[in-house]
């Protein structure tokens, strides 16, 4: 059974460089370990380990917080991590007022007397592109750039340009217009859906009005960062104050463990304020909650050492564990974070599975009964399970049909494009399913058993069987055979069609399911608009079924 997973974020750590900012740690100890703070060994090779991390802990964005987190775990370090603000640099940053309505929020911080080597800067520009689509949202959110401090000129200005103005892009050597960026260069043309609209762009110039940046698209050339540079200017700008906040405290830690020297930058916007904001925070919990969901019996004490071995800080009042939580640690927000980072510290490879107290056993029901037998048909038929989510986009969903003005059931504030709608169909996610496995062989044939949501008098839900085939030959006749074959082997029923229209499949080579004089699903061909939209080079077939009435009837 395949399962729909997004790509997780990598970071590339070196064997030496584990061997220097871990002491004394043995490799095969380390890739032993990792695993329990919640990593992944994507794989060793050629002197580099590829660790593969969630997006909810972006201090494990660079090695430096993946180091961090292993020094606790292995006791060679406990409890908060160092980390000192050396004080006040004397720089600011001015704040036009006309970026308010454009990008609004700009932080920032300097790092010094440390020069950069090779290996440092690919981890930092590595970290930055993924807090860039962590946190920061593809850039829409909050954006980084990072900037040779000694080649700029202070006070700088956080302000407005007209789409005319030109300037030296980074990797250019010839000025060229904020028009010609968003239109011309790649990177522009990734990100100018940002700043769609806009009849003036937000800019960071210093008082030389050399332009440092040109936020979120590209920074300037001339405060591009290389071996050389001893001290940074590290800025993020925003739509979201505390998206940016979060970043720059990330940076920080991260910069001072590669052994920088972090002072606050003053930013003159409504009124003046310091960053980096790096004060800790407070999270109580008590060792009952957190006993009954690792299922332990810890003392508070033992839960205490726990936390420090996960890098935070805690002391026991009573049966309450009062946990400080470092500022860089955005992923902890509740008592169940803490019970987490409980678990980590005990070591998630002590805990022993336990049979549950009830005396009785459970037995399936009707339905989990029913779709056993509806997979052991389907691939009896070579056809392959997959799941996905049922929070999807938009284009996905629609716009690949070239459906609009659909009245869909949308999450509201959604962090990502990706999960922004419930789906109300199970043959959108098959195509997606295909469209990421374009390079293996054909034929594919895949199914998936999974809710779908529709608007009615109330939010309405059902189980649904979809189908797709995919190769040269996939077409009506075979989908229509296969859903025979299905409804016969697991409710002894005949399946009939009728005409419908639907804009997932090709007219006159499209159906309603009908089963027992009752519609219960659709079946055709995908149109070509949806085959290009998905990048499919073959025909596909597909059905989808909604079960609820027929598991009723059985």
């Amino acid at each position: 059974m395949a399962k729909e997973r997004a790509k997780m974020p990598v970071v590339n750590m070196t064997v030496d460089r584990l061997k220097k900012i871990v002491p004394r740690v043995k490799l095969d100890k380390a890739l032993d370990i990792l695993p329990f703070v919640a990593l992944d060994i994507e794989g060793v090779e050629n002197n580099v380990i590829r660790i593969e991390y969630n997006p909810n802990r972006p201090d494990f964005s660079s090695d430096y917080g993946i180091a961090r987190a292993l020094r606790g775990l292995l006791g060679i370090e406990i409890g908060l991590p160092k980390f000192r603000i050396a004080g006040k640099s004397g720089l600011e940053v001015k704040v036009d007022p006309a970026v308010k309505k454009i990008r609004p929020h700009i932080v920032a911080l300097t790092a010094r007397n440390r020069k950069l080597d090779d290996k440092t800067i690919t981890q930092l520009i590595a970290m930055q592109e993924d807090l860039h689509n962590g946190i920061g949202r593809r850039r829409k959110k909050a954006s980084i750039g990072i900037h040779n401090l000694d080649a700029m000129r202070f006070p700088i200005s956080y302000t407005t340009a007209g789409g005319d103005y030109s300037f030296v892009p980074l990797g250019e050597s010839r000025e060229q217009s904020i028009y010609t960026i968003l239109k011309e260069s790649d990177i522009g043309k990734q990100y100018n859906h940002i700043l769609s609209g806009l009849d003036r762009y937000p800019i960071i110039a210093d008082n030389d009005r050399t332009v440092v940046s040109f936020p979120p698209i590209i920074n300037g050339c001339a405060t591009k960062i290389d071996g050389t540079c001893r001290n940074l200017f590290v800025e993020v700008t925003a739509t979201d104050k505390k998206a940016a906040e979060d970043i720059l405290a990330i940076i920080a830690i991260t910069l001072y463990d590669a052994g920088f020297e972090i002072r606050t930058v003053t930013i003159d916007s409504d009124k003046k304020f310091e960053t980096p904001h790096v004060k800790p925070s407070m999270i109580s919990a008590d060792i009952g909650y957190i006993n009954s969901v690792l299922g332990l019996t810890l003392k508070p004490k033992q839960a205490v050492k726990c936390l420090k071995k996960s890098r935070l800080d805690a002391r026991a009042s009573g049966r309450k564990i009062i946990c400080t939580i470092p500022r860089y640690r955005t992923d902890i927000s509740h008592a169940i974070d803490i019970a987490e980072e409980v678990a980590i510290g005990y070591g998630i490879f002590n805990l022993q599975p336990t049979f549950p107290s009830a005396p009785t056993a459970g037995q399936k029901n009707l339905l989990s009964i029913s779709f056993d037998a509806i997979r052991a048909a389907l691939t009896g038929l070579g056809m392959l399970e997959t799941l996905s989510f049922s929070l999807t986009s938009k284009e996905v969903q629609y716009g690949a049909f070239g459906i609009s003005n659909k009245d869909m059931l949308s999450v509201d504030g959604s962090k990502s494009i990706e999960h922004e709608i419930l789906r109300d169909s199970l043959v959108p996610s098959l195509l997606q399913s295909l469209s990421r496995n374009v390079h293996e062989e054909y034929p594919q044939r895949l199914f998936e058993i999974g809710k779908t949501f529709r608007k009615a008098d109330m939010i309405a839900e059902s189980w649904n069987i979809g189908g797709a085939v995919a190769h040269a030959e996939a077409g009506y006749t075979e989908i229509r055979s296969t859903i025979q074959a299905l409804l016969k082997s697991c409710w002894g029923k005949d399946v009939s069609t009728s005409a419908t229209t639907n804009a997932m499949f090709m007219e006159g080579r499209r159906a309603e399911i009908v089963v027992d004089g009752r519609k219960v699903g659709l079946i055709g061909e995908i149109t070509p608009l949806a085959l290009e939209s998905f990048k499919l080079r073959v025909p596909v077939a597909a059905f989808e079924i909604d079960l609820s009435g027929i598991i009723k009837d059985k």
